[in-house]
């Protein structure tokens, strides 16, 4: 039996998320603290796919720096998901708010995953170097949307920055180390590391990898680690900068590669000692997951009998964006047609997607940040096989629905374009009436089709051979206007019965 480490508890770096509306200025300012903090030179290292990265910062009151991990999470609404497991993980989160602009709606929907994640914020109000930057309006915005900063009714810290020239970073940094002080943000560095997976991609040289940072514990080489279902053993330990450590403890972002699955974003994981303890609890996962499978997603528009299905595979660079995607077509919900996605992973789009594809002759295949192998082309040209890839997901979603609203099949449709109220009834031979009566919305006219409504149901319909109007023989009527009609009809027509005049068309 391994004996149990005493308990090493110290002050643990503070993890920060940077929230807000998609033009305010995240990634500019996530771009200013990256170039100004991190050792010049190593910059230029930290790997693409490694969504989160580590600074150093000396306050005025101390000598020496302190670190800050901070957390990059997409700014597209679509990500909300991955943003509130962001703030999820996050111990301090920073909503950017334009000082041109002021709140906006991506800037609510932080604010609520910040508020239901409950942690700690601060504003950044940021472009106070533009010349329609108004600090003291956005304030007063900030108010109207329930957010009270200091000295403005509230308690929450705030600080005017310019992301492009740097003016009030430094304050900001120094903001953030204050919040985390007053956290008194802990870890125990006995225990075995545990965190979560903010990122997952499969490297064809490489294997499939995951982007954790560590909340609690020390992750060294030789331990296993399991995030839900899939495991890994820690061969290497990469940290941001794409340089291998020996150990990493919390709030560190790290890069660990050799999982026998892909690790859903936003999953907590925890290291093992040895690679026996992992696999007992991975079978308890399984088990679980086996007896009690997720629920399907329900529709909110019911989906006709004859409705077309069209497949769809789906591939991305990484896995946080394929589940993004996912999302976001989700939302997509027609009553004749369907998307139905029958294949998605991460990589190029390759023959095997094509192959797969080729089986319907409505398939789409859809790529976002990646590439189409030559083979996959040849294939999708001989089979008519679209193929599409983006980098931007709203383009995505855009194109999707504009090729779906072009294949919806058409049906016909009755529009009504005037109504009519039968006042009295004057003469009837065979199949033909003459009826007075007055329009109450839109326009008849000679020639159009009408329903026989009598007490709000129909029971008939007729067609509009001729109309006089103040008793001169006309081709329509107007709204509010009394006629003189003459109906050809199977059911006679009473007084107090309303005519619905109408027209087909394709929908």
């Amino acid at each position: 039996m391994t004996k149990k480490a005493q308990p090493k508890i110290i002050p643990r770096p503070p993890i920060v998320v940077i929230m807000g509306h998609i033009d305010h200025g995240k990634s500019s300012l996530l771009d200013y603290i990256r170039k100004s903090n991190v050792v010049a030179g190593e910059a230029g290292g930290i790997t693409q796919h490694l969504s989160a990265y580590e600074v150093d910062h000396k306050t005025r009151e101390t000598s020496t720096a302190e670190r800050i991990t901070f957390l990059d999470t997409p700014g597209h609404e679509a990500f909300s998901k991955m943003r509130a497991r962001g703030a999820g993980v996050a111990d301090i989160a920073i909503l950017v708010v334009s000082a041109e602009d002021g709140v906006k709606e991506q800037t609510k929907e932080a604010l609520r995953a910040i508020k239901e994640a409950g942690v700690p914020y601060i504003v950044a109000i940021n472009k106070i170097d533009k010349p329609n930057a108004n600090i003291e309006r956005t304030k007063q915005n900030l108010a109207e949307n329930e957010i009270y900063l200091e000295g403005f009714g509230g308690d929450v810290p705030f600080v005017p920055i310019s992301a492009k020239i740097g003016t009030g970073i430094p304050e900001l940094l120094d903001m953030m180390l204050l919040v985390a002080e007053m956290e008194n943000l802990e870890g125990d560095t006995s225990l075995p590391a545990e965190g979560i997976v903010v990122e997952s991609h499969i490297d064809t040289k490489r294997g499939t990898s995951a982007t954790l940072i560590i909340t609690n514990g020390t992750l060294k080489k030789g331990m296993f680690i399991l995030a839900e279902e899939s495991m890994s053993p820690v061969r290497a330990i990469e940290n941001f900068l794409g340089k291998q450590v020996s150990e990493a403890t919390f709030s560190s972002p790290i890069q660990i590669t050799g999982f026998d699955s892909l690790p859903a974003v936003g999953t907590t994981f925890r290291a093992y000692e040895n690679k026996k303890d992992a696999e007992k609890v991975q079978l308890e996962i399984r088990e679980a997951r086996a007896k009690n499978p997720a629920a399907k997603i329900i529709r909110t528009i019911p989906l006709a009998d004859n409705a077309l299905i069209v497949p769809i595979v789906l591939k991305s660079d990484v896995a946080g964006t394929l589940e993004a995607l996912e999302k976001e077509l989700g939302k997509i919900e027609r009553e004749r047609i369907a998307i139905k996605i029958i294949a998605k992973g991460v990589g190029t789009i390759g023959e095997n997607d094509a192959k797969l594809a080729s089986g319907s002759d409505s398939a789409i295949i859809l790529g976002f940040h990646t590439k189409v192998e030559r083979g996959a082309q040849d294939i999708a040209e001989r089979f008519g096989i679209t193929i599409k890839t983006f980098d931007i997901i709203y383009k995505l979603s855009e194109w999707l629905n504009e090729e779906l609203d072009r294949r919806t099949p058409k049906t016909m449709g009755e529009d009504i374009v005037g109504t009519a109220k039968i006042l009295k009834t004057f003469s009837a031979t065979k199949h033909k009436q003459v009826v007075g009566g007055k329009v109450l919305t839109g326009t008849i006219e000679v020639g159009a089709q009408v329903k026989i409504m009598r007490r709000e149901v129909e029971i008939g319909r007729g067609k509009i051979e001729g109309l006089q109007s103040q008793k001169i023989a006309a081709k329509k009527v107007d709204e509010g206007n009394e006629f003189g009609m003459m109906v050809e009809s199977k059911m006679e027509i009473a007084g107090g019965d309303v005519l619905e005049a109408f027209v087909m068309s394709e929908k």
